[in-house]
């Protein structure tokens, strides 16, 4: 990825496609992420990224070069209690803005991670799923979920 010499940013290389989304389900520890596709309605979980209190530009450098998304998606909890991770949210919404120049939506994600948790749980009984349940999953599986809803799709 090619770093633009006025602003120092990330140039997306080719274009962005506009029916591609990548959704995020914001953490101070991890960011959840999927991708979404606007013309089948349907969302894919890609993993989540470990964030330690500051986001992984590099990481998510490479999945706008991959994806080549023509907007992103921030999930803003709601609830109580959620009031410092909906800030932290927002500022990560503003930061992708102002890095990408892509166009952010923000939308409620009250309860996402415990409807992730509970299709996942419900995916390893089946034997969908053989492994453990990490918390990544379960971030990554939020991400999907926060797509999912706010394409209309099924959540």
């Amino acid at each position: 990825m090619a770093q633009s010499p006025l602003h120092g940013r990330p140039e997306l290389t080719p274009a962005a496609d506009r029916n591609i989304l990548l959704a995020f389900d914001f953490g101070y520890q991890r960011i959840g992420v999927a991708t979404g596709n606007l013309l089948t309605g349907t969302a894919t979980p890609l993993g989540a990224m470990e964030s330690a209190g500051e986001p992984p530009w590099n990481l998510l450098d490479r999945s706008i070069e991959e994806w080549r998304p023509g907007r992103l998606l921030v999930g803003i909890p709601g609830g109580a209690g959620a009031a410092d991770v909906a800030t932290g949210a927002r500022d990560f919404a503003a930061a992708l803005k102002r890095r990408y120049g892509l166009p952010v939506v923000t939308t409620d994600e009250q309860l996402t991670s415990r409807a992730a948790e509970s299709r996942l749980r419900e995916a390893r009984a089946s034997g969908q799923m053989t492994r453990r349940v990490n918390k990544g999953d379960i971030d990554s599986h939020a991400a999907c979920i926060i797509a999912e809803q706010w394409m209309g799709g099924p959540a």
